[in-house]
């Protein structure tokens, strides 16, 4: 490691303006907790897992990130809430103030990394961080070079990261006095004031979600994706709570990834070389693999530990709810490798209907794939506070409008071209209520979610028969291997089929109001698969 050390140090961080005699290169995991545990910013679980806290910020700041509006993205950029725009003035000037701050400091770590698992679509990442667990993080989730690819790796884009600084928002053009800043012009991304690692992995999703469909015609997509002994591929799109991870961590299906794919002319692959879960109420019995993974080398955020141990409370959201743990694909049992496979056979939009309108499973037309597509639906209990039992819909287009720079018409355009030219299966599955809305009706079964995946994938509902749904339009089939028929259809699953009307009825008005802000930027077909009511 000395040659791309003394290379690095001299040459390559200089023409940023660094020279810190304390430079750290390409540290392995074991150095890198090492110097986390010794500077007391970290201490080993019961497991060997460094577990660190993040500071101020436990999650994303989505006001605070910000693309530079410049001649390369003033036309292309969707500019709403999640894409805000900051003059190029200020991103210098931020650069600048960074760059000196890390230039004062005794160490930084740095990192040679990439992102894409296909080699035609590799994307070199340089990152330079404050702290050394910040650097495990870029470990853990971007993809690593090999030893000898270190000596000529040329960055296209940095990453600079230092929670320690804080921007003036009067001076520098932000919000508050943290921020995550894009320039696609000038190839970086700048993070100050904010020690939560995600912001890292998100900024890169979002670059990505520019590059590939904008300069490739590649469909990046915010989804998991696994493969079968015979080479078919599986995606799932689902917001938080849907059961994304857990339906997708199949035994018998080797795992691609689970959040960042791109899907090419003839592939699928993934974007990242780990994985970045959730650990609140993390359990060996429901998410073993997850769960089995917390060792030495994962990196764990913001829990807490049974008192007078290092044994982790999963249940504890005492510093925040968004408690995670990020570790490499290999971690994982049945980790495809590398992660790329084929052309998906089968795409699955889960969501978790807590008014137990939708049904549990039903096929999709490309029209309505890509309407619902862009709609991204999802409806939670709203809280937890005594008394309130009003599920509340969340809307997200594409399953991840935070992070994606482009109109999602563009995104979803893609999918259906993809969806028809490939004669791709897409289904809606409804992992949340059935039988009436949360408070009456009861939570579809695991086992019967799993056993209709496992059908879809089978083959086993070509030749069933089929009803459509009298308000959303989608095919509902009227059998399925290992689940009772009369559960299949939602409205003969409640008591009052008056009051699933009415639900059903006031579902489609929420679906129909949410995609006005979309409505300009798609196509007639899409429109057309709008709920009718």
């Amino acid at each position: 490691m000395i040659a791309p050390t003394i290379m690095i140090k001299e040459k390559k961080l200089a023409a940023l303006g660094l020279q810190n005699t304390g430079l750290h290169y390409q540290l392995s995991p074991a150095e890198l907790i090492e110097q986390t545990v010794l500077r007391g910013q970290g201490i080993l679980n019961d497991t060997g897992a460094l577990c660190i806290r993040t500071g101020e910020f436990t999650g994303r700041c989505p006001k605070d990130k910000f693309i530079v509006k410049d001649a390369v993205t003033e036309n292309s950029v969707d500019w709403n809430n999640f894409n805000i725009p900051i003059e190029e003035k200020y991103f210098h000037q931020l650069k600048k103030k960074l760059l000196d701050y890390l230039g004062a400091k005794e160490e930084i770590w740095v990192r040679d990394a990439y992102a894409c698992a296909d080699p035609a679509y590799r994307l070199n990442i340089r990152v330079i961080n404050e702290n050394p667990w910040s650097n495990l993080f870029a470990y853990n989730m971007f993809l690593r070079p090999a030893e000898n690819e270190l000596e000529n790796f040329e960055p296209e884009w940095h990453i600079i990261q230092a929670p320690g600084f804080k921007a003036e928002p009067l001076i520098d053009g932000t919000r508050q006095h943290n921020f995550a800043v894009v320039s696609f012009t000038h190839k970086t991304i700048l993070i100050g004031g904010t020690g939560y690692t995600g912001e890292m992995k998100k900024g890169i999703f979002s670059v990505l979600n520019y590059i590939l469909p904008h300069d490739k015609n590649v469909l990046s997509m915010h989804c998991s994706a696994n493969m079968g002994k015979e080479g078919d591929v599986a995606v799932f799109f689902g917001l938080s709570g849907t059961g994304k991870t857990t339906l997708s961590a199949d035994p018998n299906r080797k795992l691609i990834g689970d959040d960042e794919h791109g899907w090419t002319n003839n592939s699928v692959f993934n974007f990242e070389g780990g994985c970045y879960a959730k650990t609140i109420d993390l359990s060996q019995e429901k998410e073993p693999e997850i769960f089995n993974a917390i060792h030495a080398g994962a990196l764990v955020e913001n829990i807490q530990f049974f008192p007078g141990t290092r044994q982790i409370d999963f249940s504890s959201s005492a510093i925040t709810e968004n408690t995670r743990v990020s570790y490499p694909l290999d971690f994982i049992s049945n980790a495809q490798e590398p992660s790329t496979g084929g052309l998906p056979k089968n795409i699955f939009f889960l969501t978790c209907d807590a008014y137990g309108v939708l049904p549990p499973i039903s096929k999709l037309t490309p029209g309505q794939a890509m309407y619902q597509f862009i709609s991204g639906y999802t409806a939670k209990v709203a809280g937890t506070e005594a008394g309130v039992t009003e599920p509340k819909s969340t809307f997200s287009a594409c399953f991840g409008a935070p992070f994606l720079p482009l109109h999602p018409g563009k995104y979803a355009g893609m999918l259906g071209e993809k969806m028809k030219k490939h004669d791709v299966n897409v289904w809606m599955i409804n992992t949340g209520w059935s039988g009436g809305p949360y408070g009456i009706g009861s939570r579809m079964k695991l086992s019967y979610t799993r056993a209709m995946i496992t059908a879809a994938l089978k083959g086993e509902l070509h030749g069933v028969g089929y009803e459509t749904h009298p308000v959303f339009g989608m095919q509902m089939p009227v059998s399925c291997p290992g689940v009772p028929a009369e559960i299949l259809n939602p409205r003969s699953t409640w008591a009052d089929k008056t009051a699933y009307d009415a639900k059903s009825k006031d579902l489609a008005v929420q679906f129909v109001q949410n995609f006005e802000k979309y409505a300009s930027g798609v196509t007639g077909e899409i429109l057309e698969a709008a709920p009718k009511y």
